[in-house]
């Protein structure tokens, strides 16, 4: 990437990441309409296209040197363009080295395991990108809006108490150092828009047929805890902004900015791994010249 891209992308990324231990105003410290005032939309276009390219032949290194994964986490409230982002960000990538997972809410045999249960067995092989689709963050998210669901979980009672969610913020943070000490480096991207913006892309799903799949009653009905959601977002980013995983809130009202933000956060921390394609021995190289030379033989 160009140096003087690389200013512009440095400008952004300042303003989107979490410092470890601050805490956070989504409110005041996160405007969901933030753009660039060095790029604009044909730049940022053109800037998100360059990212995707390069993105690809990245993930090319990263599944030859079979050393690290990537664990690429959206989290978001619905309508934020968790979905969008995905599709545009990732769409130069091999499809034979990425996954995605969506995670609804638990089922019966998920319930029976541990609350990480379902995302560990999900993670991604050495080499290869992992996506969640919302991740073990709804058990301190959803949960803290909706105790009641803690209730209902299958847990000792002992551990359904007021210190539930300071055990959980630490079990996570151990978790991802672990992930981290093993090389799955997590990214993780809260996808921030308004509540007015979510309002007028609901009545865009509603208005518009081959979009009413994609909303339901139940998505409106949470609107009326935006702000239950927004105090239980803004804990999390506090407890569990690290320096091995930090958060990154993405303004997300423009869904270029919020796709040109992901692309350029991934693309540094590809950058900052220093892949390379594995080195040939000099025995391996002499074996390649006597196959180049057998097949050169051929009739």
């Amino acid at each position: 990437m160009k140096k003087t891209h690389e200013k512009k992308i440095d400008t952004l990324l300042s303003h989107v990441l979490v410092p470890p231990g601050r805490k956070v105003s989504l409110r005041k410290d996160y405007d969901p309409g933030w753009k660039p005032q060095s790029v604009g939309k044909d730049e940022g276009q053109s800037l998100l296209d360059e990212g995707i390219n390069e993105l690809a032949a990245m993930q090319d290194k990263l599944y030859a040197q079979d050393h690290y994964a990537l664990l690429i986490i959206f989290q978001a409230m619905d309508a934020a363009g968790k979905d969008g982002a995905i599709k545009h960000v990732m769409s130069g990538i091999n499809p034979q080295g990425c996954q995605v997972y969506s995670f609804k809410a638990p089922s019966s045999e998920e319930l029976d395991h541990d609350y990480l249960w379902r995302c560990y067995k999900a993670l991604p092989e050495r080499g290869r990108i992992g996506i969640f689709n919302r991740s073990y963050y709804e058990e301190v998210l959803v949960t803290k809006v909706h105790p009641e669901i803690i209730q209902k979980q299958r847990l000792p009672l002992q551990f359904k108490d007021k210190k539930i969610y300071q055990r959980r913020y630490e079990e996570i943070n151990n978790f991802e150092k672990y992930l981290f000490h093993n090389g799955i480096i997590p990214i993780k991207f809260f996808l921030n828009v308004s509540k007015d913006e979510q309002k007028r892309r609901f009545l865009d799903r509603i208005n518009r047929p081959e979009k009413n799949w994609k909303l339901s009653p139940a998505d409106a009905k949470e609107r009326g805890y935006w702000d239950h959601y927004m105090a239980a977002y803004e804990d999390c980013f506090r407890a569990t902004s690290t320096k091995w995983a930090p958060w990154h809130i993405i303004p997300a009202d423009n869904k270029w900015v919020s796709r040109l933000s992901v692309a350029a956060i991934i693309h540094r921390r590809l950058a900052e791994l220093k892949l390379a394609y594995p080195r040939v021995s000099k025995e391996q190289k002499a074996a390649l010249l006597e196959t180049k030379a057998m097949l050169e033989s051929e009739k």
